[in-house]
């Protein structure tokens, strides 16, 4: 039996890659004839080294290349006419954005650099074909990367950006997964508000009423559609907005009937923490109400 001093290294992550095929890949994406296979090939590498993003950002022209595929296929947005081999392409693209998002070396040169802008057409489209929803989801999965650090130099960017009417756009029309990686990433952006800036984005967007009214018609959807994950997700969105006065007085006049009987209790009765979000969130909508006699809230003056 080996000893531990005498037993055979376990190989590194970056042991296991070969640094010089990931140099000469990267050298490869400024080449239109090579850039294909490198996008491919950089992709599937991408959680494997962890510099991977440095050096993307670092080496000449590598994100004009990246912006390029990007710009490449707005043509085929509109009229809708985006190919599979398309998709896959800007895909392994956007996968390295976001390996760059993700990268704290990175992410603020990223965001000063104004990248996440260039996705917000994919975000715009409607087409349910499976080349445009693989699009919108990997587009999704980069801004998934930015909120999920809950740093403030994120959430300043994003608030002067139409990302919240372009998730809750996506939240009311798009397929299951779209409207859950939409919810979370809402739920990111709420959730790193402190009570001061929840107010601010209360107070100059129009989110509570754009939000109630679409997470309205997604929550009667999930009634007839049930998905334990997505309902998770909306409850604790419509659950962080109670928190601020004003998103308050909207939802107690737009929380869907359906959230507040026992529409979801089979859903719902294996799951502690949805339910306890639930019970919550009806007890924030009550707190503070003016009600007659008889205990029925009163309308607000």
């Amino acid at each position: 039996m080996h000893s531990l001093a005498t037993a055979a290294p376990v190989p590194t992550a970056l042991a296991q890659v070969d640094r010089e095929k990931i140099y000469q890949w990267i050298n490869e994406l400024s080449s239109p004839e090579t850039r294909e296979n490198a996008l491919l090939e950089l992709s599937k590498k991408r959680e494997s080294v962890p510099d991977l993003a440095p050096m993307l950002w670092h080496s000449f022209g590598t994100i004009a290349a990246l912006l390029q595929e990007i710009v490449n296929i707005y043509p085929s947005i509109n009229p809708p006419t985006l190919t599979a081999h398309q998709s896959n392409r800007v895909c392994n693209a956007l996968a390295l954005l976001q390996c760059v998002a993700s990268h704290p070396e990175t992410r603020s040169a990223f965001l000063a650099a104004h990248i996440p802008l260039f996705l917000y057409p994919f975000l715009h489209t409607v087409s349910k074909t499976r080349p445009f929803e693989y699009l919108r989801l990997t587009s999704l999965g980069v801004i998934g990367a930015l909120v999920k650090t809950d740093e403030q130099e994120v959430i300043n960017f994003l608030l002067t950006t139409e990302i919240i009417p372009l998730c809750l756009r996506i939240m009311e029309s798009g397929s299951e997964l779209s409207k859950t990686v939409c919810a979370f990433n809402l739920i990111r952006f709420y959730i790193a508000q402190t009570h001061r800036r929840l107010f601010h984005v209360c107070v100059f967007f129009p989110t509570p009423p754009r939000f109630g009214e679409k997470q309205g018609k997604m929550v009667l959807q999930l009634s007839k559609e049930p998905s334990a994950r997505l309902l998770k997700h909306v409850v604790r969105c419509y659950l962080r907005l109670s928190d601020n006065p004003r998103a308050r007085e909207a939802l107690r006049q737009c929380l869907p009937d359906q959230l507040k009987d026992t529409t979801f209790a089979q859903v719902l009765k294996d799951d502690t923490t949805t339910k306890r979000w639930l019970a919550q969130l009806v007890k924030n909508l009550q707190e503070g109400q003016v009600t007659d006699p008889r205990g029925i809230p009163l309308p607000p003056q």
